[in-house]
Parts: C-alpha cells; structure tokens; sequence
C-alpha cells in the first residue's frame, strides 16, 4: 500500500490489525454482535460462507462412512460428570439450565425462574457423553462396529473476551463422534480425519495449516491424543482451525459403550471425536483479507463472478441485461456461482460492495462492449488497476482456470509468508530474544526445551503457548506462538 493511499478500511492491519478484523466483517456486511452478550448474528453473507464449509466439509465426511445425526443441546449434569477430567476442563464455560418455567415477580415486577429442575440441564459444550450415552444402547456386538456419527450443531462455551466468529459464547460445528473394536482404528481415525479437515482448510478456504499432535497440557479434556491443524494470521497470531481427538477408551468406560467381541467376551470401545466451526471464517478473513476488505478464494466464495452492467441510458437497458443474462447463463452451465446484479444500487456503490465482500472476479458491461462482443473483468486479489478486456466467448472459456489460479496463488502464496515467519531456535534463551524483538509469527525448537521455569517465563511474559508438535518433525519439536 503506498504512502497516503486510501484505503475502505480503516484502521488498516497495519495500524490496528484486531480493529481491522473487526471492521473488515462489518464492511463485508458477514456479522455482528448480538444482544446476548458474548453471541453473533451470522448475517446472510457470513452464513452463505459458513454454508460452503457445510457442503464442501460434509460431503467429506459421508465419503468416510459417517451418518449424520442429532443428539439434544440438553445435556443431564450427571453424564457431564461422570468423566472427571471432561468436566473439569469444561466446568468454567458451562452455561447451565436450572429452571423449566417463568412466573410474574409480584415483588419486583416482571418474571422470574420458576419450577427449578430436580436435575440441571448444561448447555451442550460438546457431546461425547450424551452421544455416549445412546452408543451404549446401540452397540452390542462386534457387528454394530465401526459407528460413524456426525452432527452439524450449535454448542456453548461461555466466552469472556469475544471476538466475532473468532470466540463467541455460542458458535455452529459439526461433531463427529465414533466407535470402533481397537486402539489401532481409533487413531487411525483420528488422523484420518485430521487429513479431511486439512484437505478443506487448504483446498477450500485456501488457507494454509500445519498438521501436528496438542502436548499433554493442551490434549482435549479427557483425550489420550489430540490432533490439530493451526493456521497463522497476518499479524502472525495462530487460530486453531480444527482439532481430532482420539478418546481412547475414557468415555466408553464412563459411559458403559462395550461391545462382545467374536470370543464371547465383553470389551470397551475405542472412540474418537472430531470438530469444525465458525471460527474458520474468522481465519478465513485474518488470513486473506486487506485493506479494502475481505477476499475470497474462489472455493469458498458463494458468488464467484459477479456481472455488474453498466447502464447510462435507459433506452439499452434492455438489451444490455439481456447481453449480461446471456452471460450468467453459460457461466452458470460451467458450473460457475455468478450473480448478476442488476439492482438500482449506484454503480460506484456495487463495485466497492464487491470488493469488500471478496467477490472473486468482477465482470463490467456497458453499451460499447455489449456491442462489440466484449467484457471487462478484474480479479479481486489482483486489484482494481488489473482489469482485462477480452470477449464474452473467451472469458467463458477461460473462467475455470482463472478460478482455479487464483485458488492455488491465494494458497501458495500464504504459505510462504506462513513458513518464512516461522524461525528455528535452538535454546529457550534464542526465543526470547527472538519474540522481544517483536517477531511476528512462530518459533520451532526442540520439544525437550519446553519445560521448567524459564519456558514457562517466556510463555507467560509473551503470551505463548505450544500450538502442537508439528508430524512433519516427527514430534520432535514443538511450535510456540501467541493465538486467538
């Protein structure tokens, strides 16, 4: 960005990078803060990108041999709290349910809780141990397994610094919950779907990750192993993008799921447990946005192409829509999401609203070019001084390798800045001096140097925390870096 250049927002990442987060979803018009404290309203855009992780992330898991299900937000306090370690790593995020009704407050005015629950509810957090709980019913026999469950759900973990989509009180996912006769299957599962989640934080939100095991200290409440893949923002912070857990038997056993093997004999089930949520559209736009707004890559983009035609004399209005129809049409038998907006909307207003929304490309017609076969078209990554004008014909033909470039360039290119922030150090000491100087990203060393008083010194002074050992280091080392 030059010097003294405008920008559509502001402040810039530069500037104030959370600030800017924030008002890069308000300008890409994706969500705001609700009235319940700590709680979003997905609005329409925001929903149309969460709803491409659905169809994209779903489909994925049905060609892993997992059915979808629902299971109640409900959950009995006494199965929480039959997992010890589960509950004590939840127990501070618990929103619970202590009432079934109101009444008038003849005292105060207004209502009140009335008729208090015998035993209270907890506001689903996660699930395994009522989906546990109906496991135990429905397997019985080395037959019932594996038992692949999935949910697409929302969840409650009460959040005191929130953060849209990145931390809220309440968010969507999908869990997935399964079963199997052998520790052998169970992790295998897990990093299974470990490589499913990867496979569409890249190729779908284009969005870089590094694939590793959580230490002890970090593992899932309740997990023997838990997997990850950590992204890294612009400012060099990390997001958890998605994490798979291998429960070992730890909630068949607290949950009774046995299964009678071919022998005759009674044997617990090994289980897993698997989610994605909202917070990848926070990433998505901490990773790919700029100063003029959010940027889509074009898999995970609802419109990929939107025709806006340029209209100055009421008397070509027809013809000119019918030309761009034309064109959204044989686009769309490409296979492409287009839009073609022929709203009232000013022109200048439509541009910049495409701009700050990511649309991926940008089709502009007007008389001139409607009459010489032509179209003008910009790529939302390349900048508004990148325009290209070639024929209708043309552009059809070349639409899905345009798409398909600014896909694989959005996602190279960010993992090269990943990996150039993340340096090698050799002592405890060199990171330090490494993060005092400010640096912007990760730190990688040997996995032996993460303990006693002066790494637990450097983690509290900087704010770091071990965001997993990385399998490309075969566990060997650890990644350090502050998170959201």
């Amino acid at each position: 960005m030059a010097k003294g250049q405008k920008t559509a927002i502001t402040p810039t990442r530069e500037e104030n990078f959370p600030e800017w987060y924030q008002e890069v979803v308000k300008a890409a018009d994706m969500a705001e803060n609700s009235a319940v404290r700590g709680c979003m309203i997905i609005k329409p855009h925001g929903y149309a990108l969460w709803e491409r992780v659905q169809q994209e992330l779903d489909a994925r898991i049905k060609r892993e041999g997992v059915r979808n299900a629902y299971f109640p937000l409900l959950i009995p306090l006494s199965y929480i709290s039959r997992e010890a370690e589960h509950i004590d790593g939840f127990a501070k995020e618990c929103a619970v349910v202590t009432h079934h009704r109101l009444e008038q407050d003849k005292e105060k005015g207004g209502l009140k809780p009335s008729g208090e629950l015998q035993e209270p509810y907890v506001i689903r957090p996660t699930s395994e141990t009522i989906i546990g709980e109906s496991m135990a019913k429905w397997i019985q026999s080395y037959r019932d397994l594996p038992m692949k469950l999935n949910q697409w759900a929302n969840v409650m973990r009460w959040e005191m610094r929130p953060r849209v989509f990145l931390r809220t009180s309440e968010f969507l996912w999908q869990e997935g919950h399964n079963a199997f006769a052998s520790a052998v299957e169970s992790r295998a599962d897990a990093l299974r779907m470990l490589d499913v989640y990867a496979d569409v934080a890249e190729n779908v939100l284009g969005v870089p990750v590094i694939k590793g095991e959580k230490t002890p200290e970090e593992r899932f409440p309740g997990a023997i192993a838990t997997y990850t893949i950590e992204a890294m923002m612009q400012d060099g912070k990390a997001v958890q993008y998605a994490t798979s857990h291998d429960l070992g038997q730890t909630f068949s056993k607290s949950c009774n799921i046995t299964y009678q093997d071919r022998d005759g004999k009674e044997h617990y089930a090994h289980t897993t447990s698997w989610g994605m949520s909202t917070r990848t559209i926070g990433g998505l736009v901490m990773v790919h946005g700029d100063d003029d707004g959010l940027i889509l890559p074009p898999s995970i983009a609802p419109e990929q192409v939107v025709i806006v035609p340029i209209i100055k004399d009421e008397s070509q209005k027809a013809d000119l829509l019918t030309y761009c129809l034309e064109l959204e049409m044989r686009l769309i038998e490409q296979g492409v999401r287009v839009k073609l907006d022929s709203s009232d909307a000013r022109i200048p207003d439509k541009m910049w609203g495409n701009i700050k929304r990511g649309t991926p490309v940008r089709v502009e017609i007007g008389p001139r070019e409607m009459e010489e076969g032509m179209l003008t078209y910009v790529m939302r990554h390349k900048g508004p001084k990148e325009k290209v004008s070639e024929t209708r014909d043309a552009f059809v033909s070349n639409i899905a390798s345009l798409l398909a470039e600014m896909q694989s360039s959005l996602l190279e290119g960010k993992r090269k800045e990943m990996m150039d922030r993340i340096l090698d150090v050799s002592s405890v000491e060199e990171a330090r001096e490494v993060f005092d100087k400010g640096h912007m990203g990760f730190v990688r060393m040997d996995y032996s140097l993460a303990k006693g008083d002066a790494y637990t010194k450097l983690e509290n002074v900087h704010a770091l925390s071990a965001r997993c050992l990385p399998f490309e280091n075969d566990g060997e080392k650890v990644l350090i870096g502050k998170s959201y």
